[in-house]
């Protein structure tokens, strides 16, 4: 049978949505207005970071077909089963060529050592996302997916994420947001910014 990686729900309750309707009225209204999200998750860091690398810079659509089809090739999605396989069965599966050697950097790396995503818990989320940027195709964006998408950190808000910002300029009915005013809503969201993040995700997918 074939074996998918385990998944679970971003855990957040009352405390988080209080504080996020207290603190902004724009966002505890959408709040109101959209109820509970329950939130995908993949705790398992290796997957987590895949599937982050698998949705650099396309559609979430397109993310998730891909993430299938890479699951039914690999079938569990270990560092292990991914490195024994050339890069070119990766990328057969929709990626790029980057992103398949990506992958595949990733699973080598745990592998030998020099990366150990286990301890990734460990550390601070400054201090995870320098140890992912280290590696050749992670940006900070892929770094901060992983820490709100496996780890569960409670304050990520991603300014590299363009539905982030989209549900922002929608939420505050703004024409274009600047770095100043994304650092003003994500002060006051803290220190439960991924709450946030999982709303204005939301928002922006919504006509």
């Amino acid at each position: 049978m074939m074996r998918y990686v385990t998944t679970k729900t971003f855990d957040y309750g009352e405390a988080e949505i209080a504080h996020l309707m207290r603190e902004d009225r724009n966002m505890g209204e959408a709040i109101s207005r959209i109820g509970r999200i329950e939130r995908t998750i993949i705790p398992d860091p290796f997957g987590a970071l895949a599937h982050a690398v698998v949705g650099q810079l396309i559609s979430v659509k397109a993310a998730d077909a891909i993430w299938l089809r890479m699951q039914q090739r690999v079938g569990e999605m270990t560092p292990s089963r991914v490195a024994e396989l050339p890069v070119e069965a990766l990328r057969e599966c929709g990626v790029t060529m980057r992103k398949a050697a990506t992958i595949r950097a990733i699973a080598c790396a745990e592998l030998d050592g020099e990366l150990d995503l286990g301890r990734l818990n460990e550390r601070s989320d400054a201090e995870v996302i320098q140890s992912l940027t280290a590696l050749k195709g992670i940006g900070r964006w892929t770094a901060e997916m992983l820490l709100i998408g496996s780890l569960e950190r409670p304050d990520v808000v991603s300014w590299g994420d363009v539905a982030i910002r989209r549900g922002m300029m929608k939420l505050y009915g703004l024409p274009e947001l600047t770095k100043a005013q994304f650092d003003e809503y994500r002060v006051r969201y803290s220190p439960y910014g991924s709450v946030a993040s999982i709303y204005l995700w939301e928002i922006s997918s919504t006509p």
